[in-house]
Protein backbone atom coordinates (compact mmCIF):
# COMPACT_ATOMS: atom_id res chain seq x y z
CA UNK A 1 0.00 0.00 0.00
CA UNK A 2 2.88 2.85 -1.24
CA UNK A 3 1.73 6.60 -1.69
CA UNK A 4 1.08 7.25 -5.26
CA UNK A 5 1.99 10.92 -5.10
CA UNK A 6 0.89 11.85 -8.58
CA UNK A 7 -2.83 10.66 -7.21
CA UNK A 8 -2.80 10.39 -3.57
CA UNK A 9 -1.57 13.69 -2.46
CA UNK A 10 -4.80 16.56 -1.54
CA UNK A 11 -4.66 19.92 -0.69
CA UNK A 12 -6.75 20.53 2.50
CA UNK A 13 -8.68 22.92 0.42
CA UNK A 14 -9.99 20.02 -2.43
CA UNK A 15 -11.18 18.06 1.06
CA UNK A 16 -12.99 20.81 2.24
CA UNK A 17 -14.53 21.29 -1.27
CA UNK A 18 -15.25 18.06 -1.85
CA UNK A 19 -15.09 15.50 0.89
CA UNK A 20 -16.71 12.81 -1.07
CA UNK A 21 -14.36 12.80 -3.30
CA UNK A 22 -11.42 12.24 -1.35
CA UNK A 23 -13.56 9.45 0.72
CA UNK A 24 -14.47 7.44 -2.57
CA UNK A 25 -10.64 8.02 -3.64
CA UNK A 26 -9.23 6.21 -0.49
CA UNK A 27 -11.47 3.37 -0.25
CA UNK A 28 -11.41 2.58 -3.98
CA UNK A 29 -7.51 2.80 -4.27
CA UNK A 30 -7.30 0.85 -1.10
CA UNK A 31 -4.55 3.70 -0.16
CA UNK A 32 -3.79 6.57 2.42
CA UNK A 33 -4.54 10.14 0.84
CA UNK A 34 -2.13 12.58 1.86
CA UNK A 35 -3.54 16.04 2.80
CA UNK A 36 -0.95 18.80 2.58
CA UNK A 37 -1.60 22.52 3.38
CA UNK A 38 1.34 24.76 2.05
CA UNK A 39 2.89 21.94 0.48
CA UNK A 40 3.17 20.13 4.00
CA UNK A 41 1.76 17.18 4.99
CA UNK A 42 -0.71 17.55 7.90
CA UNK A 43 -3.10 14.13 8.10
CA UNK A 44 -3.86 11.04 6.02
CA UNK A 45 -7.58 9.96 4.61
CA UNK A 46 -7.98 6.31 4.94
CA UNK A 47 -10.97 3.85 4.03
CA UNK A 48 -12.19 2.12 7.72
CA UNK A 49 -11.85 -1.51 6.43
CA UNK A 50 -8.05 -0.37 5.03
CA UNK A 51 -7.49 0.90 8.68
CA UNK A 52 -9.20 -1.97 10.46
CA UNK A 53 -6.77 -4.27 8.34
CA UNK A 54 -3.79 -2.42 8.83
CA UNK A 55 -4.29 -2.42 12.81
CA UNK A 56 -4.84 -5.72 12.81
CA UNK A 57 -1.92 -7.07 10.87
CA UNK A 58 0.08 -4.19 12.97
CA UNK A 59 -0.87 -6.15 16.36
CA UNK A 60 -0.18 -9.73 14.43
CA UNK A 61 3.56 -8.58 13.51
CA UNK A 62 3.72 -7.16 17.50
CA UNK A 63 2.59 -10.13 18.61
CA UNK A 64 4.83 -12.29 16.52
CA UNK A 65 8.05 -10.56 17.74
CA UNK A 66 7.06 -10.61 21.53
CA UNK A 67 6.87 -14.19 20.71
CA UNK A 68 10.05 -14.62 19.13
CA UNK A 69 11.56 -12.28 21.83
CA UNK A 70 10.34 -14.82 24.67
CA UNK A 71 11.42 -18.13 23.37
CA UNK A 72 14.88 -16.20 22.83
CA UNK A 73 15.09 -15.62 26.35
CA UNK A 74 13.97 -19.02 26.88
CA UNK A 75 10.49 -18.16 28.06
CA UNK A 76 8.85 -20.46 26.61
CA UNK A 77 6.25 -23.88 27.59
CA UNK A 78 5.69 -26.76 25.98
CA UNK A 79 2.03 -27.44 24.15
CA UNK A 80 1.10 -29.90 27.12
CA UNK A 81 1.24 -26.57 29.76
CA UNK A 82 0.14 -24.63 27.39
CA UNK A 83 -3.36 -26.21 26.46
CA UNK A 84 -3.19 -26.88 30.75
CA UNK A 85 -3.20 -23.03 31.87
CA UNK A 86 -5.85 -22.25 29.11
CA UNK A 87 -7.84 -25.09 30.08
CA UNK A 88 -8.01 -26.92 26.95
CA UNK A 89 -7.79 -30.90 26.70
CA UNK A 90 -5.57 -32.72 25.29
CA UNK A 91 -7.70 -33.35 22.17
CA UNK A 92 -8.47 -29.60 21.41
CA UNK A 93 -6.36 -27.38 19.21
Amino acid sequence: MRVKFSEDVVPLTDLKVNPGRVVRQAAEAHRPVLLTTQGRGVAVVQSLADFERDANERDFMRAVVTGLADLDAGRDVSLVEAKSRLGLSQADA
